[in-house]
């Protein structure tokens, strides 16, 4: 069954993302052509420096999995800097060539 919500009720949702963690609260909607484009979000404080300090990401209507009580996201679309994903990477030891 279909179900109409005001989009009003989405502000202040919780946001996720598909790997489960907390990604911050909806602050506002985009419409396009009367219908909805993306979601601006505002992040927590983990996020903020996977991002370069942005304060808010525009997550796409297309990349949100889930709206219930709370959004979800997937991960993989998130614009995360290079930087943060090798930051899991081991160093080269010493003394090792590397290609």
């Amino acid at each position: 069954m279909l179900r109409i919500k005001k989009m009003s009720e989405a502000v202040g949702k919780h946001v996720y993302t598909s790997d489960g963690d907390y990604f911050g609260q909806i602050e506002d909607v985009n419409l396009l052509d009367n219908k909805i484009d993306g979601w601006k979000i505002k992040l927590s404080g983990g996020f903020m420096n996977l991002l370069g300090g942005a304060k808010g990401v525009i997550i796409p209507q297309q990349f949100v999995r889930a709206i219930g009580d709370i959004f979800i996201v997937n991960k993989a679309s998130l614009p995360l800097r290079d930087e943060a994903v090798d930051l899991a990477a081991p160093e080269p030891s010493e003394g090792f060539e590397t290609s």
